[in-house]
């Protein structure tokens, strides 16, 4: 069946926060480009490794891929307020398509400010009750257009922790900085994978979901 494929994934830029590209060699100097690259494990579109949160935990080259790719549930949160709590009761009318193993987005069209000055302050972000909610459904992925599925002021740093430690210590995948959702029907397919890097905390991923063209034109 033809299938469309949406890029979820932000362009990592020179100079965007925790990126930079230095050019090492040229094509007029030495006959091709290289570029040295230095990316912060958590810059823009990425994925979370338990050793984010956890002492002893593993790094994302042990992440299970069977999580990373597959049906992946599309869920409306675009009404949310900027600084607000994503609670239990705005997933509640999703439950039925919640099942064990299910991958979440979360679409809260938060993407829209990822130039901004408030992006990494005001977003929307996971309760931790939320978190518990969805360790006990046994999700197996969960995707935010957020820089963080919890907040990152200093104020809330007991959340920030909660939030992470509860998703990671159930082996929940986390994806962050994903964008475009609002492109996407209820449910897709979801491909995001980490780099193959030991023992990091984190890694870049090229996040797609792929639509069946017949349930895009419908």
């Amino acid at each position: 069946m033809p299938q469309t494929l949406i890029d979820l994934t932000l362009t990592f830029s020179d100079g965007k926060r925790g990126i930079s590209f230095v050019p090492e060699l040229t094509l007029p100097d030495d006959g091709f480009n290289t570029t040295t690259l230095q990316i912060y494990s958590h810059a823009l579109t990425h994925m979370d490794a338990p050793k984010h949160f956890l002492i002893g935990r593993e790094g994302i080259e042990f992440i299970d891929l069977n999580k990373c790719i597959g049906k992946a549930v599309v869920i409306d949160l675009s009404h949310k307020e900027p600084n607000s709590l994503i609670v239990v009761d705005d997933i509640l009318p999703h439950a039925d398509h919640i099942q064990s193993g299910a991958r979440v987005l979360l679409r809260t069209d938060w993407d829209n400010h990822a130039n901004d000055d408030d992006y990494r302050d005001c977003f929307p972000r996971i309760s931790p009750e939320l978190a518990q909610w969805f360790v006990d459904k046994q999700i197996a992925l969960l995707g935010v257009e957020t820089p963080s599925v919890a907040s990152l002021s200093e104020e809330n740093y007991s959340e920030l922790q909660a939030v992470h430690q509860t998703l990671l210590s159930a082996d929940v995948v986390i994806v962050e900085s994903l964008c475009n959702l609002k492109l996407l029907p209820p449910v897709v397919t979801f491909i995001a994978f980490p780099l193959k890097l030991e023992n990091c905390d984190g890694s870049p991923v090229r996040a797609v979901a792929l639509i069946p063209d017949e349930e895009k034109s419908a």
